[in-house]
């Protein structure tokens, strides 16, 4: 096929335990999609359907904390035996790369890249993460090849 892009590999975690990953995850910083430019108090919360796919939520406040509350709810699709490469419907037929590149030990913080290094999304279970954690994060997505430059913080109130 003429015309097609090869990126690089991106490097997933090596196992995503999908009971432990699903609930509610804060939006603490991204390379935002276009829907996302004015996000407050974003969160993404995961639920496994009985079909095996992957209910998700994301919500927020458009343009301030007060702002309209905006809802989407896309299902995402484990694509291989890691649980960490997924394919995330908006617009059927449509699947969006969707990539686990960073989750620690427990649970607490998380990174969803993809392979054209386009977007990226810092996650965290909490709605403020300390600067050395959101640092150290930071550094691993600039590792994956993410131009960190274009990272913005997503303001969440402290809940």
């Amino acid at each position: 096929m003429t015309g097609c892009t090869q990126y690089k590999p991106i490097k997933t975690v090596e196992n995503v335990d999908l009971n432990r990953f699903m609930g509610k995850w804060y939006v603490i910083a991204n390379i935002p999609t276009f829907i996302e430019t004015e996000a407050y108090n974003a969160i993404e919360t995961y639920e496994i359907r009985e079909d095996a796919r992957i209910q998700t939520t994301f919500e927020f406040n458009k343009g301030s904390f007060d702002g309209e509350k905006i809802k989407y709810s896309p299902v995402g699709r484990v694509l291989d035996d890691t649980n960490a490469i997924w394919g995330m419907q908006f617009i059927w037929p449509f699947e969006a790369d969707y990539r686990i590149i960073y989750l620690d030990k427990n649970y607490e913080n998380t990174v969803i890249g993809r392979i054209k290094r386009d977007y990226v999304w810092l996650m965290s279970r909490n709605s403020q993460v300390d600067e050395k954690t959101y640092q150290e994060i930071v550094e691993s997505i600039k590792l994956q090849g993410y131009d960190v430059n274009q990272l913005q913080r997503v303001p969440q109130s402290k809940r």
